[in-house]
């Protein structure tokens, strides 16, 4: 649905705005993460190593597709108390349904589910999530919904008529068990976020927590929870919530489980070896004392705080670049860093600091607008000593790209690394709707051993098997890899090309 909030973005930057019409949402009682306590599985399992490193958190990089899909349902499964999920998108696939079918099966043992949804690609399920909120262990809202609840006219009408709100999205992603545990990072829910696609998959990254953390996860959920921007599914569509509904649900997504628990996937929840030492209280991670999980006020979703000064995850980031000593490493899918990030980033390479960044090419950039909007900068960050690399589109996949998106791409990580020492793994990408429109949030680790895994990571990412190093020769651009040096963008299309010219010169670059 990516595709469709650039195009209600273009469209707004061209002066087709208005105002809301939906309807302020009802007072509602303030609601909390439920405590950690002492009575569940994943208390028990995870309570002895909290103890173990007291003011200490856990943490655990999850790149592997199959390990962050094993690691949520798994929760689940565990979970005996409360299961709080927080999403852009989630997606009616194999795994969507898996991890739906394990929350109502949490939820028909007593668990309390909570799950707050972001309603740019959740308003085509509305179905599903009004069935879902049906059930009494159970409750669904929409970030920011919109008031018509079908049809793709009215879904048109809407945003061009209230784009300035609609036009404000909430990117955050978290999954919490318990007050336990929780998993946090870029992954929506869906096949291609998990590496079940057979058609494009994302290279993509999570950080599993355990430990206080965990708890100011909840506490930002909390936040969100209680924003006036979320409503319940009863207030949205109180005809679609029914028990009659919850069972047409159920028989619905039956054959989605079922040809999931036929695949790997399947099979991954109980031969993962990181996930078997999680149930058995063993699970390999890195604590550290020195961390922060940083998340946007929901509110900059209603155009408080405005711009820059609604980023509180960027408020973190800058300084943490610019008191980089050594190196910084960014990876980021959608890259466009305008002219003040430009300017720092450049600033930090001419002090003598190695800047290093990954973004995707247009070959396997799903989004060619946002493409277009990147290139406009990268002859002055070549120019000012940072280095670039692309990302190719991943072995045997198909990229499907229109001027505002298509159905996936290669890389989706969002992540970066400081002077061997700090990462960030988040929801955040470099570019203006990141910064000053989205809401989003991060999180902050220091642990020489989870940089260096970071670093590893990239250092596969950007070899010449996987990546072109964009580089300038004589004034001109070149994409070097392991099969030679290419003077033009390569793997792309004359289409492609000009799509993402169009994005360059349109006045659309604030709303990338």
């Amino acid at each position: 649905m990516r595709e469709c909030l650039r195009l209600i973005a273009c469209l707004a930057a061209l002066a087709l705005a208005g105002c809301a019409s939906l309807e302020p949402r009802p007072e509602l009682p303030v609601a909390a993460a439920l405590p950690a306590g002492s009575g569940t599985t994943l208390d028990g399992v995870i309570a002895e190593a909290e103890a173990r490193h007291p003011g200490e958190s856990g943490f655990r990089l999850v790149r592997e597709g199959p390990e962050a899909f094993a690691i949520r349902a798994v929760s689940a499964r565990l979970a005996g108390r409360s299961l709080d999920v927080q999403t852009y998108i989630w997606h009616a696939d194999a795994t969507g349904a898996f991890l739906a079918n394990e929350l109502l099966a949490a939820a028909d043992r007593g668990v309390r589910v909570r799950l707050l949804v972001d309603d740019m690609d959740a308003r085509a399920k509305n179905y599903g999530f009004a069935a879902l909120h049906a059930h009494p262990n159970v409750e669904v809202r929409m970030f920011n919904p919109f008031e018509s609840r079908s049809g793709t006219l009215t879904f048109v009408f809407e945003a061009l008529g209230s784009a300035k709100r609609i036009n404000r999205r909430m990117h955050n992603k978290t999954w919490i068990a318990d007050n336990r545990i929780a998993i946090a990072g870029g992954r929506n829910l869906g096949d291609e976020y998990f590496g079940a696609s057979e058609d494009v998959n994302f290279v993509d990254l999570d950080l599993a927590m355990v430990g206080p953390v965990v708890r100011d996860a909840s506490a930002s959920f909390d936040r969100y929870w209680n924003s006036p921007l979320a409503y319940p599914m009863d207030v949205l569509a109180p005809d679609a919530v029914s028990p009659t509904a919850l069972d047409a649900l159920r028989e619905r997504i039956a054959p989605r489980v079922a040809e999931a628990r036929a695949s790997r996937f399947a099979a991954e929840l109980g031969e993962n070896d990181a996930v078997s030492r999680l149930v058995s209280g063993d699970w390999p991670m890195q604590w550290s004392a020195k961390y922060a999980f940083v998340a946007d006020d929901p509110a900059k979703a209603a155009g408080q705080g405005d711009g820059l000064a609604g980023s509180q995850v960027l408020a973190v980031l800058a300084p943490a670049l610019k008191s980089s000593r050594s190196t910084v490493t960014i990876i980021s899918p959608y890259f466009v860093p305008g002219e003040a990030g430009t300017e720092s980033l450049v600033d930090i390479a001419r002090s003598g600091r190695e800047v290093r960044i990954l973004t995707n090419s247009l070959a396997a950039n799903d989004v060619a607008a946002v493409y277009g909007g990147y290139s406009k900068w990268r002859e002055p960050l070549l120019e000012g000593g940072v280095q670039l690399w692309e990302l190719k589109p991943t072995p045997g996949s198909t990229t499907k790209s229109s001027l505002f998106g298509s159905s996936g791409a290669s890389l989706h990580t969002k992540a970066l690394a400081v002077d061997g020492r700090v990462t960030f793994v988040g929801s955040y990408n470099l570019d203006p709707r990141s910064t000053s429109l989205n809401s989003e949030q991060g999180i902050f680790v220091e642990s020489p051993v989870i940089t260096a895994q970071l670093e590893e990571l990239f250092r596969i990412d950007s070899s010449g098997a996987s990546a072109w190093a964009v580089t300038l020769h004589e004034g001109k651009l070149q994409w070097q890899d392991d099969a030679g040096t290419l003077d033009s963008t390569p793997d792309a299309s004359a289409g492609r090309k000009f799509q993402a010219w169009i994005a360059r010169v349109l006045p659309i670059s604030s709303q990338l």
